[in-house]
């Protein structure tokens, strides 16, 4: 069964602001606490094709990853593929968009995400001999957290700083709608403001045309 990702990112800054939205989460919803902390390095790729991809990696994956794969293969649009070393555990991720914004940031997109047994620079060599070649590499510290039902990550990022992301996870395209106005409420009541679309492709333009200064670093720019 696909399922739909509804995620919608604030830009926080700086740690002050970070620790804000903990306390307001946490006045909200007392329940919310902390689930899970990790060190992330992600690495975005362009160029291929989903078809190469599937082939690649078909040996690499559980048969209903196989098979989502597909799915999104036969979907798909506007696409984008990263690697993800998370704690040492190694993921593939797929993303394509199921509305007018970008597979990379978008706010509504159909998402594989699969664990494969090789270490990131395996992963990665599998796909620049695919014909994929690097966009840019990123790096992280994660807290995630539900706070009335929603997934909310704080992300100190590389090169962005302090970024929150309200996610909910559904399976039928018609509850897309549904799920994005419940997101917006609850970040309405937490007093975050949406980031917008075109700012956020500018900080993403930005840091993919000058990665190398931020991965592995915690420096931060600025781009309005």
């Amino acid at each position: 069964m696909q399922t739909y990702e509804v995620e919608i990112k604030a830009l926080l800054g700086n740690s002050k602001r970070a620790d804000e939205v903990r306390a307001a989460m946490k006045t909200l919803d007392p329940s919310c606490a902390l689930h899970s902390k990790n060190k992330q390095l992600n690495h975005y790729f362009e160029g291929g094709s989903l078809d190469k991809l599937a082939t690649i990696l078909s040996v690499h994956l559980s048969p209903d990853a196989k098979v989502k794969l597909n799915d999104l293969v036969a979907r798909s649009k506007n696409f984008s593929v990263r690697t993800r070393d998370k704690d040492g555990d190694v993921f593939i991720v797929t993303k394509v968009s199921v509305d007018d914004t970008t597979s990379e940031n978008g706010i509504s997109r159909m998402e594989l995400e699969e664990k494969v047994p090789l270490p990131l620079e395996d992963l990665d060599a599998l796909l620049l001999s695919a014909g994929f070649s690097y966009q840019a590499k990123w790096s992280r510290e994660r807290e995630e957290y539900v706070c009335k039902g929603v997934n909310v990550t704080l992300d100190k990022n590389a090169g962005y700083g302090w970024l929150a992301e309200f996610e909910l996870v559904v399976t039928d395209a018609a509850r897309v709608g549904d799920a994005r106005r419940e997101v917006s409420a609850l970040m309405q009541r937490l007093g975050v403001q949406e980031l917008p679309q075109e700012r956020l492709e500018r900080m993403f333009a930005f840091y993919n045309a000058n990665w190398p200064e931020y991965y592995g670093t915690e420096k931060v720019f600025v781009v309005e």
